[in-house]
C-alpha cells in the first residue's frame, strides 16, 4: 500500500513538472499584448529651457556641462524636483534639460502630459517609440490639474490610445505603466489601485488615484492603463522620503485630464467654479460638539463675505455632507467636486447644522487665478473657558486692530487647562463661537460656559492671524487630572 501511494505521488510530480510555467502559475496577468497594443502611442518628452545669449556655452565649452560655478543663476526648482539635471559651470548658465513622459490621445497628434513635465520650458521635443521625433507645440497647460496639453503635426494617422474611465476602478485591479523613468523609454511597470480620492495641497482639485505601480522620475505624464488598454489615469507624483519609488504613486483620474484639455484647447484655460468656504476636518470630538453620529464631513470654518456659500445661508459651524448629491466623507472630498464644475453652475450642498439636516442652493462662483477654493487644513486648534481652563477678556479697540479686526469674541490672556494647550489653543486667540453659539462679549461667554456639560465635548471657532476655525476638544474634571 505505502509503495502504490509513493508511486502515485511520484507520478504526480512528474506529470506537475512536464506543464509549462503559465499553467503551474495561474491568476497573474500577462501584460504583454496590452504593451505591444499601447507602447507606440507613450512618448518620451524632453524639455529644454534656454540661457541667456550672452551666456550660452561656446563649442569648445559644449561638452563641459559639470558642476554649477559660482556667481550662477540657481536652477529653476522643478527641473531639480523632478529630473536628473546636468549643471554647468563656467562663467554662464548654460541651457537646462529634462525628460518625462506623454502619450498621444488622438491620431492627429494630440498628446497628454504633466505641467510639471513641460513648465517653463522653452523648447519641447516629442520622441515616439519608432524614435522618430518632433517639436512640439505646447496648446495650454493648467498648474492646478498638473495636465498639459501638446500637438505635433506628422505625415499621416499617429497611434493613438483609448481613453477609459476610473469611476469603475476598485482598490486591487490591476494596472500598468508605461514610461521613461531615468530616460530609459519605454519601460512597463505593474502592480494594483491601492486607493482612490487622494489629495494633495498643491492640486487640490484631483482626486488621484494611488497604485502601487513602480513610478520614478521621468515617468511623469505616462499613461496608466487598465487590463484593456485604455488610459484611466495620467501618472503624476510618488510620495517618497528618498526621492525614488517607495510603492506609494498617484496618478490624476482620466476624467480629470479630460475635463482639462478640453477646455485648454479651445479656450487657452481652465475655470473652476468656487464655492467660498474654508473647510477643515471633522474630528471625533468635533463630531461630538456638533451632534453628528460619526466623524463626517467637512467643517465649515469660514465663508467667503458675499461669496457663493454666504449668500446661499451656510454658516461656520455647518457641517458639509453632500454636494451634488455626492457624500463627504472627509473635507478632502469637497475642493474636486467643486471644482470640476464650471462658473455659474447652480448646485445643491447638504449640511448638519446643530444636529439638523439642511438642504441650500448654490450658484458657484468663478474661481480666481489659481488662488484654489480655500481650504484649511486639519490641523486642531483649542477651546476652553474658565470651566475650560481659559481666562479671555474683552478686547480693547487698539487690540482689535492689533488682532486683525474679528468681529466680536473675547481674547485669552492664558490657558490653565492642559486639555486645552493640547488641543491648540494659545494665549492672543479669540473664541468667536462656541457651541455654534456666537460669542460678541464676556457676557455672552460666560453664559455659554455656564451651559457646557462636563466630560462632553466642545466646538470653540477660534480668530488666529486673520483666519477663522473650529477647535474641538472634551474638557474634563480637575480631579481626572
Amino acid at each position: 500500500m505505502k509503495q502504490r501511494i509513493t508511486l502515485q505521488f511520484a507520478a504526480l510530480l512528474m506529470l506537475m513538472m512536464s506543464l509549462p510555467l503559465a499553467a503551474k502559475v495561474s491568476g497573474l496577468p500577462d501584460f504583454t499584448e496590452l504593451v505591444e497594443k499601447a507602447g507606440p502611442a507613450v512618448v518620451n518628452i524632453r524639455v529644454t529651457q534656454f540661457g541667456t545669449r550672452a551666456q550660452r556655452p561656446t563649442e569648445r565649452s559644449r561638452g563641459q556641462r559639470g558642476e554649477q560655478g559660482p556667481g550662477q543663476p540657481e536652477i529653476p526648482e522643478f527641473f531639480k524636483r523632478y529630473f536628473n539635471v546636468p549643471e554647468g559651470r563656467g562663467n554662464g548658465q548654460p541651457d537646462r534639460s529634462g525628460t518625462g513622459s506623454g502619450f498621444i490621445y488622438e491620431a492627429d497628434g494630440y498628446i497628454l502630459t504633466n505641467h510639471h513635465v513641460i513648465e517653463d520650458a522653452d523648447e519641447i521635443i516629442v520622441r515616439m517609440a519608432d524614435r522618430r521625433e518632433f517639436e512640439a507645440e505646447l496648446i495650454g497647460s493648467d498648474e492646478s490639474s498638473d495636465i498639459a496639453v501638446l500637438k505635433i503635426e506628422a505625415d499621416g494617422a499617429l497611434p493613438f490610445l483609448h481613453l477609459g474611465e476610473s469611476e469603475s476602478l476598485r482598490p486591487g485591479e490591476w494596472v500598468a505603466a508605461i514610461g521613461s523613468p531615468f530616460n530609459f523609454e519605454q519601460s512597463v511597470t505593474a502592480g494594483i489601485v491601492s486607493a482612490k480620492g487622494r489629495t494633495n495641497r498643491a492640486q487640490q482639485y484631483v482626486p488621484f488615484i494611488q497604485t502601487d505601480v513602480a513610478i520614478n522620475r521621468g515617468n511623469s505624464g505616462g499613461p496608466l492603463l487598465n487590463m484593456d488598454g485604455e488610459v484611466v489615469g495620467i501618472n503624476s507624483w510618488i510620495l517618497s522620503s528618498s526621492g525614488g519609488y517607495i510603492g506609494l504613486s498617484f496618478s490624476i483620474p482620466i476624467e480629470v485630464a479630460v475635463s482639462t484639455a478640453k477646455q485648454l484647447r479651445e479656450t487657452g484655460k481652465v475655470e473652476r467654479g468656487l464655492l467660498g468656504v474654508i473647510v477643515g476636518a471633522v474630528t471625533r470630538e468635533m463630531a461630538e460638539a456638533l451632534e453628528l453620529d460619526r466623524p463626517v464631513g467637512a467643517l465649515v470654518n469660514d465663508t467667503t463675505p458675499d461669496g457663493s456659500a454666504d449668500r446661499a445661508g451656510i454658516e461656520p459651524g455647518d457641517v458639509i455632507l453632500a454636494f451634488n448629491d455626492s457624500p463627504i466623507e472627509t473635507w478632502n472630498d469637497l475642493p474636486p467636486l467643486v471644482g470640476a464644475n464650471p462658473p455659474g453652475t447652480k448646485a445643491t450642498v447638504r449640511v448638519s447644522r446643530e444636529g439638523k439636516e439642511k438642504t441650500f442652493n448654490v450658484t458657484l462662483d468663478a474661481l480666481d487665478g489659481d488662488s484654489g477654493e480655500a481650504v484649511a487644513d486639519s490641523k486642531s486648534s483649542a477651546q476652553n473657558s474658565n470651566a475650560l481652563g481659559l481666562v479671555v477678556e474683552n478686547i480693547s479697540a487698539e487690540r482689535r486692530r492689533e488682532l486683525g479686526d474679528p468681529e466680536g469674541g473675547v481674547v485669552i490672556t492664558d490657558i490653565e487647562s492642559d486639555d486645552a494647550w493640547r488641543a491648540g489653543l494659545r494665549p492672543g486667540d479669540v473664541i468667536l463661537m462656541m457651541n455654534n453659539r456666537t460669542v460678541e462679549n464676556m457676557d455672552d461667554f460666560e453664559t455659554l460656559v455656564k451651559k457646557i456639560e462636563p466630560n462632553k465635548a466642545v466646538a470653540l471657532r477660534v480668530w488666529r492671524n486673520g483666519t477663522a476655525s473650529f477647535i474641538a476638544y472634551t474638557p474634563r474634571d480637575k480631579d481626572e487630572g
